[in-house]
């Protein structure tokens, strides 16, 4: 072969495989996608058979890791509930929306307020995209119904308004933590109608105390149902259990199973209740046309000693900015779309807002600052991912910020009832990479990068305008 017709061959074989991939790439960005987002709560880094835990068995997490992406540095926008199923819906640190409050860290059945109107969530901004959306489960955004999710975007709405834990017949007039405490050492904590909690479907009240036992059990049943009466048209489906958080229930199937008690009872009736869902879009014919995520909105509970979960090793818990409280499990899967295996890059539910955007050809808004970036990259074609930092607000304050492998801790306090906070001249310094347990402090060792951190953190401050606080008003007794 003469040396121009070798040029010509190549040029044909070049030509061609930038047309397959520009048509793969069309093809990709083209596809309307299907969105399920299993949202569960206070469930921590180690507590699923894939992230490690010894006697919880997960074998549909398990699956579904093996099958699509497993993360290992995943944040969530805040240790505990209200802010960060805020930051999830609206792809925006939640004290820019005033969701986190100076001194109530989550809303109550007594707050004023809820998710201000001038929010856009991610099932407001699906719907302009064509989007049949639902939310089933745990809301915690505001209780009264120009809160509900019937008014951010969601067409249909069945579950629990706020905690499961809340409207606590028993406690009505605690005022303190140790009461609190107390309570659950005692046998009514297995009570369901210990808690006055209401079920609702769309804006009414259904059910009055929920039965805690088969709540998991109901929403799988109304997921799954859902799935098959949109599966003509595109939608976006949130699924957001109300456990493993404390009053820990679980359905006869699945009470006493398991080695880890009841915990591991509630843990093991999510992982079944997630192959459900996934078997459930397998049997439709959805599988290939659908991303499904699965994580938890915060670390978890750990002064709930044995009914509350494990961290693994990473430090502290729920209500925290230690590791613990806001890296947690998650999971990407879309079979011949993900592409399989384990990401070490920085991602966080913020960011599920602008990557299921991107993918459906949804416009960003630009009258705000978000905080939301696309992964579609990384999971499409395992590129990095664009995401280097990551900014860790407790209350109202910035505790602590991650820039790459370096985290600096600005201030420290540990969860729920832990010593007060603790402020530091120099910031304290770990490299997460190599120290995940947040041990060895190396601020001495490197000025340089406290420096950089500094002036990320300068730039950060620069652009933010706090939010009036939504969760500090509360009607009196």
């Amino acid at each position: 072969m003469t040396l121009c017709n070798r040029i010509v061959a190549l040029a044909v074989v070049s030509f061609s495989l930038l047309s397959c991939s520009e048509s793969v790439t069309t093809e990709q960005s083209s596809k309307k996608y299907n969105y399920v987002v299993i949202f569960a709560d206070d469930m921590g880094y180690g507590d699923l058979g894939v992230y490690g835990h010894p006697t919880i068995k997960t074998p549909y997490l398990d699956q579904m890791a093996a099958e699509g992406q497993k993360w290992t540095n995943f944040y969530v926008g805040a240790s505990v509930c209200t802010p960060s199923r805020a930051a999830l819906l609206t792809g925006r640190l939640p004290i820019r929306s005033g969701m986190a409050g100076e001194h109530n860290r989550v809303l109550f059945p007594d707050s004023e307020h809820g998710l201000p109107e001038s929010e856009l969530t991610i099932a407001e901004q699906l719907k302009e995209g064509g989007y049949a959306t639902a939310c089933i489960g745990k809301w915690h955004l505001g209780h009264k119904e120009q809160y509900l999710p019937t008014n951010n975007g969601f067409d249909y709405y069945f579950g629990i308004p706020y905690s499961n834990d809340m409207d606590n017949v028993i406690l009505q007039n605690a005022n303190s933590y140790q009461s609190y405490f107390d309570f659950w050492k005692g046998p009514e904590r297995q009570n369901t109608a210990s808690f006055n909690v209401p079920l609702m479907r769309n804006t009414e009240i259904i059910e009055r105390p929920a039965d805690q036992n088969t709540i998991t059990k109901r929403y799988t049943q109304e997921a799954i149902q859902y799935i098959k009466r949109n599966k003509e048209k595109p939608f976006f489906l949130y699924l957001a259990h109300n456990l493993p958080h404390v009053p820990l229930f679980a359905s006869d199937d699945f009470r006493g199973k398991s080695l880890r008690g009841i915990y591991g009872d509630v843990v093991e009736e999510i992982d079944f209740s997630v192959g459900q869902v996934l078997n459930t879009l397998k049997d439709e014919g959805l599988a290939e046309n659908t991303i499904v995520v699965f994580t938890s909105d915060n670390g978890p509970w750990l002064i709930m000693n044995s009914e509350g979960g494990s961290a693994g090793l990473l430090k502290d818990g729920k209500g925290s900015t230690w590791e613990g409280g806001m890296r947690e499990p998650c999971i990407f899967w879309s079979p011949g779309n993900i592409k399989p295996g384990v990401i070490a890059d920085l991602g966080t539910t913020m960011d599920l807002f602008a990557t299921f955007s991107s993918l459906s050809g949804l416009e960003i808004p630009n009258d705000r600052e978000m905080d939301s970036v696309d992964l579609s990259s990384v999971l499409f074609e395992n590129k990095a991912s664009d995401r280097n930092d990551m900014f860790y607000y407790r209350n109202r304050e910035l505790y602590a910020v991650r820039l790459g492998e370096y985290k600096a801790h600005f201030i420290t306090q540990g969860a729920y009832g832990q010593p007060a906070k603790e402020y530091h001249e120099t910031p304290l310094l770990y490299n997460l990479n190599v120290d995940p347990s947040e041990k060895y402090d190396i601020s001495t060792e490197h000025p340089e990068v406290l420096a950089e951190i500094e002036k990320l953190v300068e730039k950060h401050n620069s652009k933010m305008i706090k939010g009036e606080d939504q969760l500090e008003s509360r009607t009196p007794n």
